[in-house]
């Protein structure tokens, strides 16, 4: 694995890794690593100089980098980001149109050495978080709509991730953990 901290890593809130019992896993939706790592560069929040980003990024070819930190607190989904880490699959999803209401379609499958490698990661977790039990989807914690930026009549779901190929029964299969109840346990 490769660790390649993002360089606003150190100005995230810092917690105790006892925090941590949820893994969120994403798609980037994005076409490669590359236009992910210029997407979790941004600095989208001002005032604390941070961006978007999960802790890990799974390529498809299963290469894995480590970005932030699990003692860090990401920002990968809104109202779960203290008590989870948050891993990006490399997939394009609905990408470039995310919120065209004709381009919600999620068909690309992920690759059996992407998969492979997120079954090593989430064992690695397991082991290194003692609370881990969880996970959950992105598409399961934030289920926000949105008005489609082709008709703003219509609404459009604000994330999609991991999406309808993601193999939720072989990765449950896979691992001690299990999938978070919703509406998710206080």
């Amino acid at each position: 694995m490769r660790i390649d901290p993002l360089p606003y890593e150190s100005l995230l809130e810092t917690r105790p890794l006892a925090q941590v019992d949820l893994v969120v896993i994403h798609c980037t939706e994005l076409p490669d690593l590359a236009l992910a790592r210029e997407y979790g560069e941004r600095v989208l929040y001002p005032a604390s100089g941070t961006g978007n980003s999960g802790h890990w990024y799974v390529d498809r070819d299963g290469t894995t980098e480590r970005w932030v930190a699990p003692a860090r607190v990401a920002h990968h989904v809104r109202g779960f980001n203290p008590r989870s880490v948050g891993i990006e699959l490399v997939n394009t999803g609905r990408w470039p149109d995310w919120l065209d209401s004709r381009r919600q379609t999620m068909e690309e499958a992920y690759p059996e050495a992407q998969i492979e490698a997120l079954v090593a990661l989430l064992a690695m977790l397991v082991r290194d978080l003692p609370a881990l039990r969880w996970i959950a989807g992105h598409e399961d914690l934030d289920t926000a709509t949105v008005a489609a930026g082709d008709d703003p009549a219509v609404q459009v779901w604000r994330k999609r991730d991991p999406g309808p190929m993601f193999p939720w029964q072989r990765l449950l299969d896979a691992t001690s953990l299990r999938r978070l109840p919703l509406p998710p346990p206080l």
